[in-house]
């Protein structure tokens, strides 16, 4: 229906990415969110409200019809209530059923799929503004898993309010206010009720807040577990660590038991006091609605609306009652979630950082010093003139490919400064620094997409003719015989997760065609071609020779045997640099040699 279409376009869940990230604390995390979709969700509570009063309306014509066919002569009285029953007829078979149509069509076609969606995509944003050392900290899974659930946990929290306890206050005001007209001793159970259940909430809600986000934290982590266990299961049956890791992860599913059970006590206690104060309600309303009656003060037609109208009430808080636990779950989960969303991002860029313009790719290290836990680097200062080709040499740990990090940005220096062409970097956007380097890393892995769209990450804008010219040149003559289970062929097989159906070899091509692709005027080659065998190391020798002409070169290695045709070799030791000199003769394409 056209209409249905209508509603499921109101809200296009990836157009929309505002400039800053959400912020901390639960209401404003909310605010941020709910502040973008704010005239639907303005009209869902008013179609929501509109049908609890609309509901509301229901047992007041239950105890006129009931009055009605009580009087001694219900003809003549049916005869003068013509213009009552046209409005019973408009009320139940056009305003209500219009009413429903609207708030669950805005529920359920644009609120249910869209803001859930919209909340993971900004989620997803405010993650890719991280440096490289917030993914370091966590679990890819455990994020992944924020991330997918906070949108849909938000949206769920949002909507059951609306439906229940949004319509249990216009509900239940709509039933004072009809009740106290008929007979102030009518509405006074259910003020009663009113205050002892704000009571109730305001005891349980924020001890089942603080249990389901526990409850979240721990599926966040058994996530992160199964999702590295399967990530890394070549490891594990090769050195026979199945039953280890499956040890693990049954550990964390016993915690997240525990955790559950300790959550549904209190929902248990909540349903249990609720539904004890649901049963006052009814036997106080019923109990005075009847002794009003006996004693002639109402009439057998309000007794019959006031009862109808306690036990729709209780039926309503039932209901809460039981989704009560998903309703906390999901809160406890959008906190969990806030825990990464929201977190500060640790390398930004400063006030006034501007681009980076690179025209001779000169590069300076100035008294450098950087750590981790203990100092890597201590005062490591040289210079790469534009067009130089320099090695990187040193034993594991010494600070190679540190040094590399930080010269794209991706930890900042603690001391000193790196330049490029004059220009501090830490002064400069990180996009623009790593626009203008290329680097071929150590330790590769593809992303489970076409072989083609791995090598067009070195330029999003590539033409399928280009790529096919670096394939060419580097004679990847292995990339048109690949073929995924779906039966697609050369650059468009797909590689698998991490890259499983290419040997090492073969990932590491593809990463120098990544890099020959992105044609930036600096060059990193960290490790680049240790996984090449002999036979492909002297083929792709002149390739590499070519890709380094006319650029700044850094090569990282162990050895400094295996660099050559370098105009320098940087040696670091102990954070520091050992040596500096000149050395000349062929590539050495495998640094492990």
């Amino acid at each position: 229906m056209k209409i249905l279409t209508f509603f499921e376009s109101l809200i296009l869940a990836t157009d929309s990415a505002p400039a800053t990230p959400p912020p901390a604390g639960l209401l404003p995390f909310y605010a941020y969110f709910l502040k973008q979709v704010l005239r639907l969700i303005t009209v869902l509570f008013l179609t929501g409200a509109l049908a609890a009063v609309l509901d509301a309306s229901v047992p007041v014509f239950i105890g006129w019809s009931v009055s009605l066919v009580s009087k001694p002569d219900p003809r003549v009285a049916l005869g003068g209530a013509w213009p009552q029953i046209l409005g019973i007829v408009v009320v139940l078979l056009v305003l209500r059923p219009l009413a429903l149509f609207l708030q669950n069509s805005m529920a359920n076609q644009a609120i249910a799929p869209g803001l859930g969606n919209l909340i993971r995509w900004q989620s997803h944003l405010a993650l890719m503004r991280q440096n490289w050392s917030f993914f370091q900290n966590g679990t890819a899974g455990g994020l992944a898993n924020r991330v997918v659930q906070t949108g849909p946990c938000l949206r769920e929290t949002v909507l059951l309010t609306t439906n229940a306890v949004l319509y249990i206050a216009v509900y239940g005001g709509s039933a004072i206010a009809v009740l106290a007209w008929r007979g102030e001793m009518l509405a006074l159970p259910i003020v009663c009720w009113g205050v002892a259940y704000v009571l109730l909430l305001r005891h349980f809600v924020p001890r089942i807040r603080v249990r389901s986000r526990a409850v979240s934290e721990v599926r966040s982590r058994l996530t992160g577990r199964v999702v590295d266990t399967y990530s890394n299961i070549l490891t594990f049956k090769l050195f026979l660590q199945g039953e280890r890791a499956s040890q693990s992860i049954r550990s964390t599913i016993d915690e997240h038991t525990l955790s559950f059970r300790r959550h549904l006590r209190l929902t248990s206690l909540f349903s249990c006091s609720l539904s004890m104060l649901n049963a006052l309600l009814l036997v106080s309303s019923g109990g005075i609605a009847i002794w009003l009656w006996m004693n002639g003060h109402i009439a057998v037609g309000t007794v019959a609306m006031a009862l109808p109208l306690t036990w729709q009430i209780t039926n309503v808080a039932g209901w809460v009652a039981q989704h009560a636990t998903s309703l906390f779950e999901n809160m406890g989960a959008v906190e969990d979630g806030m825990t990464s969303i929201t977190a500060p991002a640790a390398s930004p860029d400063r006030p006034g950082a501007r681009e980076l313009v690179v025209n001779r790719a000169e590069i300076a290290f100035s008294d450098v010093h950087f750590g981790y836990a203990s100092p890597v680097l201590q005062g490591v200062s040289f210079t790469v003139a534009a067009g130089e080709h320099v090695g990187l040499v040193g034993a594991s740990g010494e600070g190679k490919s540190t040094l590399m990090h930080l010269l794209l940005r991706l930890y900042e220096v603690d001391q000193g400064k790196i330049v490029i062409d004059g220009q501090d970097i830490a002064c400069c956007t990180v996009d623009s620094v790593r626009r203008h380097i290329a680097i071929v890393p150590q330790d590769l892995t593809l992303m489970d997409c076409s072989l083609g769209d791995n090598i067009r990450i070195g330029r999003a804008d590539a033409s399928d003719a280009e790529i096919q010219a670096v394939v060419d040149l580097l004679g990847l003559e292995f990339v048109e015989h690949v073929v995924d289970t779906e039966g697609r062929r050369g650059l468009d097989a797909h590689c698998g997760e991490r890259g499983a159906k290419l040997s090492g070899g073969q990932r590491q091509r593809i990463a120098i065609a990544r890099a020959i692709l992105k044609d930036a005027p600096i060059l990193v080659l960290d490790e680049a071609t240790s996984a090449l065998d002999e036979h492909t190391q002297r083929a792709l020798q002149g390739n590499l020779a070519l890709l380094m002409q006319g650029r700044t070169a850094i090569v990282i290695s162990h050895r400094a045997s295996s660099l050559v045709n370098l105009d320098r070799t940087v040696t670091l030791s102990g954070g520091r640099i050992l040596s500096d000199h000149a050395k000349t003769g062929q590539i050495a394409l495998n640094a492990s040699s």
